[in-house]
């Protein structure tokens, strides 16, 4: 009988250790175009393209235009507006926690999961990586972050300095991360920030490109990648270094088409980040696995972000646990090479903007793209629902014209009838259940103290953002009403005492103001002081980094505390009096449970 048991325990352990582990690396805002592979003439990512080579390259490999969706599709295999997932900001980024995300279905399975990097899917617990299933998590919750030299990080939710460019720091978290327990398999989800904006790099890799003549962004992009490169080879060395390399999955993509680098290569196609055309959702997939002898190919057949979940788990032996429909399928055809019984696909691009739009979108089949654009500046991305602005229908022909230079539309009636009836239904299906901005959960334990940020406030006129749109590190600033009021939607998931702070600016000509924040029927009062918030210098590379992305050194302004009851309740922050011409600038409100 122990000899039985011994046998069945050896058996089970060498099946668990054969499992493959699985290094997936997203770059942000890098397009296809942006690499060498692809015939970029101005940079060379010579490491990312030996990946690219040595295992299976998507050449058609589609995601959103927009960040967050695109993770939030690849984190659960869903279309990203099933999940939650409506925007980039105000919360409308968050996947609600009911979803089963690949680190998720991987942990109960046995591997260690580690996320570093960008996370941008929810900014309070449960909706960040500890939530949705990941054991460590190194990096920030938000869409970008402002200083990428020395940047303070979080470690879980526990704020972290770090010395050094902040590519380089999370390479090196990962690969602590990879060599830290090898008796198990993991999943290493390493997201980095560059190439986004702010362009922001080490002088040796923007002299380079400033010295060819690109304008400050464009060198400082430039730059950016060639610096990825640099960390995905010190990533591929390192699992060689500790033979896991043979039987570790890698993957490279990026989360949706270029930025900076477009104008000058864009591997001849239309459109960027935000753009419904090609180029803003084609993007590169790499898949490498050398234990699978797989043989090194490009395929190109159709595939999505939504087909990453299930390819994963599919090549892992992972039986899907219980949760919502997925949408994707596995993709291990193709890799092992049995494209002749792939089936004809329908692939579909949203913009999704907030919770009603339906518009910009884009139908892909194999042969044609069917696109229906916003016009003006935002490019869509100010869409609502019926949008009058919302053009016709547009259909291209890719094979003929990969350029999308000449619109077809009239000449294929029913084809854009077909296909746009398509993406009718798809749409009205992915969104019958309704969008909302979920209420921002306070009192767990995982996250305490929890920060309520601007972007995720709602305000009256005439308060407004700082920089924008009201994108992550943003403030609320023209608080010259005092019936003008922010407020949050928040869920109390653990009764108790609550201590309450602002974090605030106020210069001195304006101090006085008397402010209220009411919590259900708690009530704190407090006179706003004198208070000046200092610009923290950041090395950013080009004028617009430096008007948009600026960091303050905030004050904060103790409220005192409240004893709040579990469940839904609204906080607000109003005004009882108002001496100066404007209240204060507000960054965020803190709350700890003690």
């Amino acid at each position: 009988m122990k000899t039985l048991l011994l046998l069945a325990f050896l058996c089970a352990s060498f099946a668990f250790a054969e499992k493959p582990n699985i290094v997936l690396i997203i770059t942000d805002d890098q397009g296809y175009g942006d690499l060498s592979i692809h015939g970029n003439p101005h940079l060379q990512t010579p490491h990312i393209d030996r990946l690219g080579q040595s295992g299976v390259r998507f050449d058609r490999f589609y995601v959103n235009s927009f960040c967050a969706p695109t993770r939030a599709a690849l984190l659960t295999g869903r279309w990203p507006v099933r999940t939650g997932c409506h925007g980039v900001t105000h919360n409308r980024e968050a996947v609600r926690p009911s979803e089963v995300t690949i680190a998720e279905a991987l942990k109960g399975a046995g591997y260690r999961t580690g996320c570093f990097g960008k996370w941008h899917n929810g900014e309070q617990y449960p909706f960040t990586p500890q939530g949705q299933g990941f054991d460590e998590f190194f990096g920030f919750n938000n869409g970008h972050w402002n200083n990428y030299f020395d940047a303070t990080l979080l470690r879980g939710a526990t704020p972290e300095r770090t010395r050094g460019y902040i590519t380089d720091v999370l390479t090196d978290e990962a690969m602590k991360f990879i060599g830290s327990d090898q008796k198990k398999p993991f999943f290493c989800y390493l997201s980095y920030n560059a190439p986004h904006s702010p362009f922001q790099v080490p002088d040796r890799y923007f002299d380079k490109f400033k010295a060819k003549g690109f304008e400050e962004n464009v060198a400082a992009f430039y730059g950016m990648c060639e610096n990825i490169d640099d960390n995905v080879g010190r990533l591929l060395a390192h699992l060689d270094k500790l033979k896991l390399a043979d039987n570790t999955i890698v993957l490279f993509l990026t989360d949706n088409g270029g930025t900076a680098g477009v104008k000058i290569y864009n591997a001849g196609m239309r459109g960027g980040k935000v753009s419904v055309h090609e180029g803003g959702s084609r993007v590169p997939l790499f898949v490498r696995w050398p234990a699978a002898n797989w043989k090194p190919c490009v395929v190109k057949q159709i595939v999505s972000h939504i087909d990453l979940y299930p390819t994963l788990l599919d090549l892992c032996g992972v039986k899907p646990p219980r949760g919502p429909k997925v949408d994707g399928i596995s993709l291990r055809p193709l890799l092992e090479g049995g494209d002749l019984l792939w089936p004809e696909r329908v692939l579909f691009t949203h913009n999704p903007i907030d919770e009603t739009n339906k518009f910009p979108g884009a139908v892909r089949t194999q042969r044609h793209r069917l696109v229906r654009e916003i016009k003006g500046p935002g490019g869509g991305s100010k869409a609502k629902a019926n949008d009058a602005s919302a053009i016709a229908w547009q259909l291209y022909d890719m094979e003929a014209d990969p350029g999308q230079e000449k619109n077809i539309a009239n000449d294929h009636p029913d084809l854009v009838a077909k296909l746009s009836k398509l993406y009718d239904a798809w749409f009205a299906d992915i969104s019958r259940d309704g969008l909302q901005r979920f209420p921002l959960p306070i009192g767990y334990a995982q996250h305490n103290p929890v920060e309520l940020h601007a972007p995720q406030a709602y305000f009256d006129k005439p308060l407004l953002f700082a920089n924008g749109p009201g994108f992550a590190n943003d403030w609320l600033t023209g608080w010259t009403d005092a019936k003008a009021k922010v407020w949050f939607d928040i869920e109390v998931v653990a009764a108790g005492r609550y201590d309450i702070e602002l974090a605030f600016a106020c210069p001195k000509e304006d101090a006085g103001s008397k402010v209220r924040v009411t919590v259900g029927n708690n009530t704190l009062e407090a006179v706003v002081p004198a208070a000046v918030a200092k610009e923290i210098p950041l090395p950013h590379r080009d004028a617009i980094g430096r008007e948009r992305y600026r960091n303050r050194d905030w004050a904060t302004l103790k409220l005192g505390t409240v004893h709040l009851s579990k469940g839904s309740a609204k906080l607000t922050v109003e005004i009882l009096s108002k001496p100066g011409a404007a209240v204060m600038d507000f960054k965020h409100v803190k709350l700890k449970r003690l």
